[in-house]
């Protein structure tokens, strides 16, 4: 296959899968068999595309929360679903954020030096797909009861923004799980019964963290001399198609969620990854 055409699907499937709860992860690992095995700068680009598009997604809403926390007067600021936010809201709902990201850094700073590796073989990713669609549907399924009992809560507590923090490290470790769907749910069963709030949350937390984890790989192959021969056409064009893909793809999914629940998602999770275990005798 073409070598541009190969890297325009990568980046294509990176900017898609990165922020729909079904594991970008998973998905370039299983497409990289077939579309060949990427440079680490590649993979570096592409999830950088994705971020930008939802920092253009959410400027306003960030900008509104950088004002706030500096102390100064702003108008309220707006997220993408048209909730207005005062600047004492935005100023706690930045301080959540930070927390989350804090809890994040010093987690995945630990893996890290533990040595964790990624795994690369198809069974584990088959099965965090499944038990990823099992958790979303009993998520969504208390949180829903609770906000029937209680009324839907759009409030992110202290105690969801570090739970949401772990998760990130547990999607990280375990490719498949999805960062977006880890966030989301936890935040559904940690008490914010509100989808569009605990995706808002799980989107925006993502930005730090992402660039965090960007910045550190970048930097990595920076010294070790990792970027000497890398196709910069290639790279160009997947990092333009990640971005676009993964904006019209979050744009969709904040829509999507307004009146329709995840399962939908879960069962194309679970019809992958049963589709990879019936392949893993060919795969493995």
């Amino acid at each position: 296959m073409n070598d541009l055409l190969a890297a325009l699907l990568l980046g294509i499937i990176e900017g898609i899968t990165e922020f729909l709860p079904i594991s970008s992860t998973g998905h370039l690992l299983i497409a990289e068999r077939w579309l060949g095995q990427r440079s680490d700068l590649f993979n570096i680009a592409i999830q950088a595309g994705a971020i930008l598009a939802v920092v253009l997604i959410y400027w306003k809403r960030l900008w509104g929360m950088l004002v706030a926390f500096v102390g100064r007067d702003a108008p309220a600021a707006y997220d993408p679903l048209g909730v207005t936010a005062t600047p004492a809201q935005s100023r706690t709902y930045a301080l959540k954020l930070g927390l989350s990201f804090m809890v994040t850094a010093v987690l995945g700073l630990l893996v890290k030096a533990m040595g964790w590796e990624l795994p690369d073989t198809v069974r584990p990713i088959a099965w965090a797909l499944v038990i990823g669609a099992v958790w979303m549907v009993v998520a969504e399924h208390f949180a829903a009861k609770r906000a029937a009992r209680d009324g839907e809560c759009t409030e992110i507590s202290w105690t969801t923004a570090i739970l949401v923090g772990i998760a990130q490290v547990v999607a990280g470790v375990f490719p498949g799980t999805s960062r977006s769907a880890a966030t989301i749910f936890v935040a559904l069963l940690a008490g914010t019964t509100s989808r569009a709030a605990a995706t808002e949350f799980a989107f925006v937390v993502g930005i730090p963290t992402m660039f965090a984890a960007t910045a550190y790989e970048l930097l990595s192959l920076v010294r070790h001399g990792g970027i000497g021969n890398e196709d910069w056409s290639a790279l160009g064009v997947a990092f333009v198609a990640s971005a676009v893909t993964a904006f019209v793809a979050v744009k969709w999914l904040l829509h999507y969620i307004q009146s329709n629940k995840f399962t939908a998602f879960a069962v194309y999770r679970v019809i992958v990854g049963i589709a990879l275990l019936l392949w893993l005798p060919a795969a493995a």
